[in-house]
């Protein structure tokens, strides 16, 4: 549904009172929003990498770039950093990001590449963002923090570090937005390659885009297994999010970054946004941010 490609374009959120779904190109460090009813994109420009965007309650947006929290007017572009984190390890930045039941924005950090295929290992960390602007960590040593989301009772993390393979399910305190007693809930097959984004549909089930896959996944968290496969038109596929006037659609982000020259050529949709429609299940909506 965009044909606009995307370098590496992440975590996508549909935004309900603009009926239009927003997402980052993290590479092209730039905040995206696309509107079905135009078919238009807008964009705008960061100073750093941008890993995450998420909803304000207030409008605007709060988004996670370099290693800092920011918030992002959309009308003046303005760009008001909260705070700065891991100042210490210059290679780091933020990746996947998302606001929970009470409107809390967790996202977690990775260490870049320093050479193809090449990264300092368990640098990163996951993050809490509360309302007062406050700041937690909550995970410590992780490869890549991405995909995140949380059960329709709220008693249940659920979160994504790349280099694992794997989803991980963790107890979770909707009151004070604590994390607890991580277990493995699914660990990708060998053709799933490396999981990415994730988000949760209306039956509880979890979605998983998987990098180098070419598809997204639906697992069962009760089960811990593999339900259904969606392949998609391209390899790198990074994100997903449900959406549409009655989130009865799912968008999928994809990237071209990370494919060469010769692969490149074969992929005439690599960095394209897709749209999968027939699924049977819908999504719920975004939470806001509440500050």
């Amino acid at each position: 549904v965009v044909k606009e490609k995307n370098r590496m374009g992440e975590c996508p959120v549909w935004e309900e009172r603009e009926s239009a779904l927003v997402y980052v190109d993290i590479n092209s460090q730039k905040v995206c929003r696309w509107s079905p009813l135009t078919n238009e994109v807008q964009s705008v420009s960061v100073d750093a990498r941008v890993g995450s965007v998420a909803l304000r309650q207030c409008g605007g947006y709060v988004i996670a770039l370099g290693t800092r929290f920011a918030f992002l007017d959309w009308d003046t572009q303005a760009v008001t950093t909260i705070l700065e984190l891991e100042q210490d390890k210059p290679n780091n930045r933020f990746n996947d990001g998302k606001v929970d039941p009470k409107g809390r924005f967790f996202a977690g950090t990775m260490a870049e590449e320093t050479a193809p295929g090449v990264r300092a290992r368990r640098q990163g960390a996951l993050y809490t963002l509360f309302p007062d602007l406050s700041v937690i960590k909550q995970l410590d040593q992780v490869d890549i923090s991405n995909g995140l989301d949380w059960s329709l009772d709220h008693r249940t993390f659920f979160h994504i570090d790349s280099l694992a393979y794997a989803v991980h399910a963790f107890s979770y305190d909707v009151h004070t937005g604590k994390i607890a007693c991580p277990k493995l809930l699914y660990h990708l097959e060998k053709e799933e390659q490396m999981p990415d984004g994730m988000c949760i549909d209306a039956e509880g089930k979890l979605w998983v885009a998987c990098i180098d896959g070419g598809r997204v996944i639906r697992i069962d968290p009760e089960t811990g297994k593999r339900i259904q496969t969606v392949r998609l038109p391209t390899p790198r596929i990074t994100s997903c999010c449900f959406g549409g006037k009655d989130y009865s659609e799912m968008f999928v982000t994809s990237a071209y970054d990370g494919l060469d020259e010769t692969t490149l050529a074969k992929e005439p949709h690599a960095g394209e946004i897709f749209k999968i429609t027939g699924l049977g299940v819908k999504g719920i909506p975004q939470n806001f941010f509440a500050a």
